[in-house]
């Protein structure tokens, strides 16, 4: 039922610990098929996701046109927008399955709960920041995933190629009476927060979104980012 699409670039360092997680799923029979959306990795990237029967899509550098090529090679009614390097814990598949399984699944999108590979205290204390981000914003980030109906999906527009902030311009456009979070978490490496701290990652990511919000270019915005 489900098409798993992920962003790659470079990615062999983190793909096996998220191709696992996902391997249950194939099992089950619940996902369809696995789909990378390369944007020109020269890794290990393409070998791993031979080996694991995962399709290979190119696609222009940049998560927004790569998952924009990912959802339009997928053949599944379902798509599920995931990081590289997020994992998704033991239980998800009941979660998916019991969210698909609600009439009105169809005009819902859901999105994980958030956690980082890192048990130290900045870490759990930046992820109940998202929580409350979540909760009252209704933004959950590309980090958490997205669950979404291809019909859904096609009716709101997609993914737009934007190098950054194509989760935030989605998410919106989905809005907050049509997203739901699953009570499952979706636990993302931490390695960007631990270099570069975490109270100043989560600012300066912060301050990305609000100028987006004011209408700032992407582009200019994703060299920021880095």
């Amino acid at each position: 039922m489900i098409s798993v699409i992920i962003p790659t670039l470079d990615a062999a360092a983190y793909l096996p610990a998220c191709l696992s997680a996902l391997a249950p799923g194939a099992v089950a029979g619940l996902v369809k098929e696995v789909i990378l959306a390369d944007g020109g990795s020269i890794d290990a990237t393409a070998a791993i996701a031979e080996a694991v029967g995962a399709r290979l899509v190119t696609a222009p550098m940049g998560r927004g046109s790569q998952l924009a090529a990912g959802a339009a090679a997928a053949r599944a009614p379902w798509l599920l927008f995931l990081h590289a390097d997020t994992v998704l814990e033991a239980g998800w598949i009941a979660r998916v399955e019991t969210f698909l399984s609600r009439a009105d699944c169809g005009a819902q999108a859901a999105y994980f709960r958030f956690a980082f590979d890192d048990p130290a205290f900045a870490a759990r204390h930046a992820a109940f920041w998202v929580d409350v981000r979540c909760r009252l914003l209704a933004l959950p980030y590309g980090d958490q995933g997205l669950l979404i109906g291809r019909r859904l999906y096609d009716a709101v527009g997609g993914y737009r190629p934007l190098p950054l902030m194509e989760d935030v311009d989605l998410v919106r456009r989905i809005g907050r009476a049509r997203l739901q979070r699953l009570d499952t978490i979706a636990v993302t490496s931490a390695a960007k927060y631990r270099r570069d701290g975490y109270l100043r990652r989560s600012l300066s990511n912060l301050a990305l979104v609000a100028r987006f919000f004011a209408g700032a270019d992407p582009a200019k915005l994703a060299k920021t980012y880095g």
